[in-house]
C-alpha cells in the first residue's frame, strides 16, 4: 500500500523469511559459516540457537540455497512428534519407500530402510543432512533417538549430519546430564544475537535498498534510535514496527518518519511499555524525597541530643529543597564537552577523484579522471547506497555532504567503525560519528572499480565471451567447484550470481554489474584499497 510512496517495488519490512531481504550482519555470516561448516563435518551435529526472530530460520533458507549437488536434504519444520513420528518424517524427507506392512510401523521398520538408504548414498559420494527448524520443542525421548541416528556410519565416516536450530532453551536442553552423550557429538555451535543499534539502522537501510529505495531513509535519528530501543535488536520485531510506522507516515502523507510515529506504531504492533511520569512531576517527587530526607535529619539530630545531652556534635544541616535540587542539576565546567569541530573539506569534486585515484597508486592526474584513466583498467561508479552497504563493498569512496544546501563538498571515506567513520580532505583526516555524519549524507557515493576482461558496459543474458568466462573463474574459485568449459550468463549461472550476491549483503538479482565484480574480486583476493577498520 505504501510502497509507491516511499518509492519502493516491493514492501521492505516483511516478516517471511525472504532471503533476498537478508541482512548479512557479521553474526548472521558467522552463523552461515557454521551451518555450511556442518556440511563436511564429518556427521554429528551442529547447533543454531538465537532468541525469536533473530534471523535463524532466515540464515536456514538461505543455508539451503548453498547446498551443493552432491546433497541430500531433509528439512523438518514441526518437531513436535514422537520418535515414531519423527523417523516417518525423515523417511518421507528423503523419499525413501518403505514396504508394506499390515501391522502398524514400529521404529525397526523405519531404521532399516534408512540405514539402506544412508549407506546406498554414501556409495554414490553423497552427503546426507537433517535439518530440524525449531528443535527445542523435541522431547528427551526424540533427542536421544536423533542421538543413536548419529551411530549409522562405516569404518570412514558417520552417515547422517543433524543441524538443530532452535531458541535459548535448546542449549539448556543439552545441558542436562541425560543428554550429556549428545552434547558431546556437537562439532560446531553459535548462537545468533539481536542487533546492536548501529546495526539495527543498517539493516534498516538495507531493507529499503533492496526493495528500491534510492536516496535518504524516510526514518529521522530520532525514529532510528527509538525503534532500536522498542524493537530490542531483533529483526522480526524490527520489521513489525517499520511496516506500520512507513503505514503511519503514508496515512499522514509525511515523507520521514518522526519519533512520534514510531511510539504510535508500537501502541499498535507490541504492548504498551509502562508510561513514564511527566518532567514535573518526577521534579516534584525527587523535591517531595528531598524535604523527607531533610526532616529525618532533623529528627535524628533531635533524638540524638535527647539521648546524650553532653553530646554537642553539631549535627550538618540539611540542605534545603531548592538547594538540593539545584545541587543535583549543577553540572561542573570542566565535564561540559565541546562540540567536535567540522572536518577540512573539498570543494572541487575533480580533486576529490583525484585523490582517490592516488590511494589506487595512479600517477597524479589534471581534470576529471573518470575521462583520463583508461576505462579497460578502471571505472568510475557513483550511486545513493547506504553505509550498510559500503561496509559490504569495503573500499574507499567519495562522500557528498550538505548536498542540500546548495554548496555541496566532499571527503574520502577512509575507515568505517561500528559507530565512526574517518573522513579525509587533503593533508586533513578526522573520525566523526555515525551520526554526525548521518545529519550531512544525504547517501551519495563514489569509488574506482576494476573491470572485467572484455566488460563493455552490459552483459546480456545468454552472452558468453571473456567476461562471462571471468566470472564463472571467479565463482568457481569462491565456490570451490571446478569452472564450466565454456560458460555462458544462463539461468543456472545466474542462480549462481544471486547465491554469491546474498552471501556478499548485495541486492541479489543476477545480473553483473559493478559492485558484483567489485565483489568477486574482493573473495578472489584481488590487491584492491580497502576501509580501514576505524575506531
Amino acid at each position: 500500500m505504501y510502497a509507491p510512496f516511499f518509492g519502493l517495488n516491493r514492501e521492505p519490512f516483511s516478516i517471511a523469511p525472504d532471503p533476498r531481504l537478508l541482512f548479512m550482519s557479521e553474526r548472521h555470516r558467522e552463523a552461515l559459516a557454521h551451518l555450511l561448516y556442518g556440511l563436511g563435518g564429518g556427521g554429528g551435529f551442529v547447533l543454531l540457537t538465537g532468541e525469536i526472530g533473530t534471523g535463524k530460520t532466515t540464515v536456514c533458507r538461505l543455508f539451503l540455497e548453498q547446498v551443493p549437488a552432491n546433497c541430500n536434504v531433509a528439512y523438518i519444520f514441526n518437531p513436535k512428534l514422537t520418535v515414531t513420528e519423527l523417523l516417518q518424517s525423515v523417511c518421507d524427507e528423503f523419499h525413501i519407500a518403505l514396504p508394506p506392512k499390515d501391522l502398524a510401523p514400529t521404529v525397526k521398520d523405519y531404521l532399516d530402510p534408512l540405514n539402506g538408504f544412508l549407506l546406498h548414498a554414501h556409495g554414490q559420494g553423497l552427503n546426507n543432512v537433517l535439518i530440524i527448524d525449531e528443535a527445542q520443542n523435541l522431547s528427551a525421548e526424540v533427542l536421544e533417538q536423533l542421538r543413536l541416528l548419529t551411530n549409522l556410519e562405516t569404518s570412514e565416516r558417520k552417515l547422517l549430519q543433524i543441524i538443530l536450530i532452535g531458541q535459548p532453551e535448546l542449549r539448556t536442553m543439552l545441558q542436562r546430564p541425560e543428554l550429556e552423550q549428545l552434547a558431546q557429538r556437537v562439532i560446531a555451535r553459535y548462537h545468533l544475537d539481536a542487533l546492536s543499534e548501529a546495526e539495527t539502522a543498517q539493516y534498516i537501510a538495507h531493507r529499503l535498498e533492496v526493495s528500491g529505495r534510492i536516496g535518504a531513509l524516510p526514518f529521522d535519528r530520532k525514529a532510528l534510535h527509538r525503534i532500536h530501543q522498542l524493537s530490542r535488536g531483533v529483526p522480526r520485531r524490527i520489521n513489525l514496527l517499520c511496516d506500520r510506522a512507513l503505514l503511519g507516515a503514508f496515512a499522514g502523507s509525511q515523507a520521514v518518519v518522526t519519533r512520534a510515529i514510531v511510539d504510535k506504531a508500537a501502541g499498535e504492533v507490541f504492548d504498551p511499555p509502562a508510561r513514564a511520569l511527566p518532567l514535573w512531576q518526577r521534579s516534584l517527587a525527587v523535591l517531595g524525597l528531598s524535604v523527607a530526607v531533610a526532616a529525618c535529619f532533623v529528627l535524628l539530630g533531635r533524638l540524638l541530643a535527647q539521648a546524650d545531652p553532653a553530646a554537642k556534635a553539631p549535627v550538618a544541616a540539611a540542605p534545603t529543597p531548592a538547594a538540593a535540587v539545584a545541587a543535583a542539576s549543577a553540572t561542573p565546567a570542566a565535564a561540559a564537552t565541546p562540540p567536535a569541530p567540522k572536518p577540512a573539506l573539498l570543494r572541487d569534486e575533480d580533486q576529490a577523484w583525484r585523490e582517490l585515484a592516488q590511494a589506487w597508486k595512479f600517477a597524479p592526474v589534471v581534470g576529471d579522471p573518470c575521462e583520463i584513466l583508461p576505462p579497460a583498467q578502471i571505472q568510475c561508479f557513483s550511486r545513493a547506497t547506504s553505509l550498510a552497504l559500503i561496509r559490504q563493498l569495503d573500499r574507499p569512496g567519495i562522500l557528498t555532504l550538505d548536498a542540500a544546501s546548495g554548496q555541496a563538498s566532499y571527503a574520502l571515506l577512509t575507515a568505517l567503525g561500528p559507530d565512526s567513520a574517518t573522513l579525509r580532505a587533503g593533508d586533513s583526516e578526522q573520525t566523526v560519528t555515525l551520526s554526525a555524519l548521518a545529519a550531512r549524507w544525504q547517501g551519495d557515493y563514489a569509488t574506482l572499480w576494476r573491470p572485467p576482461p572484455g566488460y563493455a558496459g552490459r552483459v546480456a543474458d545468454g552472452q558468453g565471451g571473456p567476461t562471462v568466462q571471468w566470472v564463472a573463474q571467479r565463482l568457481a574459485q569462491a565456490g570451490g567447484t571446478p569452472p564450466p568449459e565454456r560458460p555462458v550468463l544462463d539461468a543456472a549461472m545466474k542462480a549462481q550470481v544471486r547465491a554469491f550476491q546474498l552471501a556478499q549483503g548485495l541486492p541479489a538479482d543476477g545480473q553483473l554489474g559493478p559492485m558484483t565484480f567489485m565483489q568477486l574480486n574482493r573473495a578472489a583476493g584481488v590487491d584492491e584499497p580497502r576501509l580501514r577498520a576505524g575506531s
